[in-house]
């Protein structure tokens, strides 16, 4: 079961800030014309007083600027590991009503090379993030373990081969690879005798596919690794959450030794 965060914080809001402003407006004049000296106020009253700011700060702060999130699973490797703590943009992608998702404000589209936080769209209760590789009026096809877009192969540049550590160390041996998404470098991996879809990962296999207006095609950094837009289609605009940019915490538990990788604490995500 999700535990739905952001409706928790709405309600608290409306409810402690309710008990607040009725009891200012209706109940507090009274008790002071009855007192003698300074009326205590109701406990209730106090604790709504006291919690109100500090879950509407943090509804505001989630809502419309940044919300961190943890990273489960190895698909985003080596650009996130698993155990990474970030930090995504809530207004890079317009701002939306908490909870509703309703967008009020546009500020800025989705580009090619972003990594995104969305709503995964068969359960959109269940957050996932991946690399956006495709827009809106794109032609994309995946062959031979590289990506067209617009009929153009997206150059990869081979630096190696992958030694993971703690959660990734089952990667180990994989191909790395620096690709340029259209001037958008990232590092990605490869599983040389893996095939180029995966069994149920059918959305490319008639070949090129254009991506219709409001939609997202997104694949993981560790290709061979990734529940993506090949398996299960396109993220729709409204699904978005907002643009990943920075790691503020590392926690591998399967590490050997201290489980904190000190190096990833600040990096940014590219």
């Amino acid at each position: 079961m999700n535990f739905d965060f952001p409706t928790f914080l709405v309600v608290a809001s409306a409810i402690t800030g309710g008990i607040w402003l009725i009891d200012a407006l209706f109940f507090a004049p009274a008790r002071n014309e009855r007192a003698v000296g300074a009326p205590r106020d109701p406990l209730m009253v106090e604790y709504a007083r006291s919690f109100f700011p500090v879950i509407f700060a943090v509804l505001v702060l989630r809502s419309f600027l940044v919300e961190p999130f943890r990273i489960p699973s190895g698909s985003m490797m080596p650009t996130l590991l698993v155990g990474d703590f970030i930090l995504v943009n809530k207004f890079s992608y317009g701002i939306r009503l908490p909870v509703l998702n309703k967008k009020v404000i546009d500020i800025d589209l989705p580009q090619r090379g972003d990594v995104a936080v969305f709503r995964y769209p068969k359960q959109p209760w269940i957050d996932y993030i991946k690399r956006i590789v495709a827009v809106p009026g794109d032609t994309i096809h995946y062959r031979g373990k590289v990506l067209y877009i617009n009929g153009k192969p997206m150059q990869q540049t081979p630096v190696g081969i992958y030694n993971g550590t703690g959660g990734g160390a089952r990667i180990s041996g994989y191909l790395r690879a620096v690709e340029d998404l259209n001037g958008v470098e990232h590092e990605i991996l490869m599983h040389p005798m893996a095939p180029d879809l995966a069994m149920g990962c059918n959305v490319l296999s008639r070949g090129p596919f254009t991506i219709p207006e409001g939609h997202y095609f997104v694949m993981g950094d560790n290709r061979d690794n990734s529940n993506d837009s090949r398996c299960w289609g396109l993220v729709p605009e409204e699904n978005l959450i907002g643009e990943a940019f920075a790691i503020w915490m590392n926690w591998d538990g399967e590490k050997t030794g201290f489980p904190i990788s000190w190096e990833r604490i600040g990096r940014a995500i590219n």
